[in-house]
């Protein structure tokens, strides 16, 4: 099987020299998520990451989302082919949704790429290039379904601090706008007990904040009969130790029930923060969408939520222009975004997918009518956003230190963090206090506010308060010996060996017990099996 195929210790050093790689990310976080698991995959089979812009081999791992998805590709395809002529035995390879989607058209547009493959065989991609560079010529390999849980593979994370966890991969839903669940195909929900340890090796590695990922995590359960599963979930993993922080996404509101909302409120670990897809605030445009919700459950989820947890940040998506949009639809999502006070919100105007039931509905809105909505709905979130964020000034926060994440951080001698809501923060030192590193926690107080950002400029070294962390630790370590850094590998989670007929993810055959990486280096995490001693959460009371 592709995805579980072991590949020669020397495939990246069967030349003069080690040979390098660059992934390069579109698109959502599970793409960012995979694009982890890509840099573990290639590094376990001997690549190494480039550091001077020069990789030997370039891996994009790509979104079909929207329609600027394609031309993002192919537009940097086009400037790849250029570098490759002046790059002797570079390789390209395309993965992810997109490719998918498109498999061998990937070729025919762009014919110098080397490898094509899906979002159901990423551990193949080693053997792929191999394959490529030996046979001289492009290999494509896609599957139609999943045939190893992602998790199970190598994992290089970009953060010593914060770490994604899959809990299911596939989507059931059958939203008119959406190609995902054609490319990722049904939902498959993992075990209990995979997560957990998932979680508990992360934080063996020093990781300190977890964000569990699926295409619509609150469903999550289902697979295996257990619809309050998500919710028993969020407290067992808030309940692990030397876990301080929790998140997720994205749910869906059809399924965000009470019980959910109580773990969030009643586990100190998990976050208060909600990001919550509102797609359109009109009924009517919902229902074409085929959203199995309306305006009215929405905005009471967030109600709820509020009542139980006041300092919640709330964002979402929208989309503008769906077809048959009117102007009076349009006048109702304003009125829900008014409404509902979200933190920010992410906004995209519709794109025509083929394939979806919605490229093909009739009353398409025209690009400039969806270009104004747009730019009427970008303009009321955005004074929303400063609104609410300079409700925050005077307040003190809690900050996870992140690398630099503003432009402009260097320049004005400023850091970056990410509030316990998410928010970002730009935070000043008084003169004389050291520097936090990235992974530990410190306390600011708000002193200004912009529609993105808030600020922070302490007068004085009393106004703040850094706790030094063990993945501020990490990361310190990583910077004396890069050879050393904890998260260069980390190898894949093993699965739960099941009787016959159990749900989750399969067993693999005798022989493939481990992870491709596994058995290449014939060991699993730390501390792994006793991690998953438990597959099924205790009985509620």
């Amino acid at each position: 099987m592709a995805g579980i195929m072991t590949t020669p210790a020397n495939t990246a050093t069967a030349g003069a020299r080690t040979r390098t790689y660059e992934v390069r990310s579109f698109g959502c976080q599970m793409n960012v998520h995979d694009s982890e698991h890509l840099r573990g995959e290639l590094e376990a089979a001997g690549y190494v990451e480039a550091t001077d812009g020069d990789p030997d081999v370039v891996v994009l791992n790509t979104c079909a989302v929207r329609e600027n998805a394609d031309n993002r590709l192919y537009g940097t395809l086009g400037h790849l082919a250029g570098v490759k002529r002046e790059h002797d035995g570079m390789q390209i390879a395309v993965g992810g949704c997109l490719a998918q989607k498109d498999r061998r058209q990937v070729l025919d547009r762009a014919p110098w790429v080397d490898v094509v493959f899906g979002t159901h065989n990423m551990g193949a991609l080693p053997v792929l290039l191999e394959r490529s560079r030996h046979n001289h010529e492009a290999q494509v390999e896609i599957l139609e379904s999943l045939e190893v849980f992602p998790s199970t593979l190598p994992s290089k994370r970009e953060s010593h601090s914060s770490g994604w966890v899959s809990i299911s991969v596939g989507c059931n839903n059958t939203c008119t706008f959406c190609i995902v669940p054609a490319l990722r195909g049904k939902e498959r929900d993992r075990r209990p007990g995979d997560i957990l340890a998932e979680i508990k090796t992360l934080v063996q590695q020093g990781v300190i904040e977890v964000t569990l990922l699926g295409q619509n995590v609150n469903s999550y359960g289902v697979g295996f009969g257990d619809r309050r599963a998500f919710a028993d979930l969020l407290r067992a993993a808030g309940a692990i130790d030397g876990l301080r922080r929790l998140r997720f996404t994205s749910p869906h509101p059809a399924m965000f029930t009470d019980d959910v909302i109580d773990a969030m409120a009643e586990t100190p670990t998990v976050m208060p923060q909600l990001h919550m897809p509102l797609q359109s605030g009109s009924d009517r445009v919902l229902r074409s969408m085929r959203r199995s919700y309306r305006t009215k459950r929405f905005l009471g989820i967030l109600d709820r939520v509020r009542d139980r947890m006041p300092d919640a940040a709330i964002s979402t998506d929208i989309i503008v222009g769906f077809p048959g949009e009117t102007d009076e639809d349009f006048e109702q999502t304003l009125d829900v975004v008014r409404e509902a006070r979200f933190a920010h919100a992410y906004t995209f105007q519709y794109s025509k997918r083929p394939g979806t039931p919605a490229a093909e509905m009739p009353d398409q809105v025209p690009k400039a009518v969806v270009q104004e909505r747009y730019e009427r709905l970008l303009e009321l979130q955005n004074t929303i956003s400063l609104e609410e964020n300079r409700r925050l000034v005077g307040r003190t926060v809690e900050l996870l230190v992140t690398p630099a994440e503003g432009r402009k951080d260097h320049a004005t001698h400023r850091h970056t963090g990410r509030a316990r809501d998410n928010r970002l923060v730009h935070f000043s030192l008084p003169e004389g206090v050291a520097a936090p590193r990235p992974g530990d926690l410190i306390t600011v107080p708000v002193t200004g506010a912009a529609p993105f950002h808030l600020l922070s400029d302490p007068g004085a070294a009393d106004q703040i308060r850094v706790e030094r962390t063990v993945s501020g630790d990490v990361w310190e370590a990583a910077q004396a010996d890069p050879a050393a850094d904890d998260r260069r590998v980390s190898l894949g989670i093993p699965t739960i060996r099941r009787g016959p007929g159990e749900s989750g993810t399969p067993t693999p055959a005798a022989g493939d017990a481990q992870p491709a990486a596994a058995q290449r280096a014939g060991t699993r995490p730390a501390d792994a099996t006793a991690a998953v001693q438990a597959d099924r959460f205790p009985p509620r009371p």
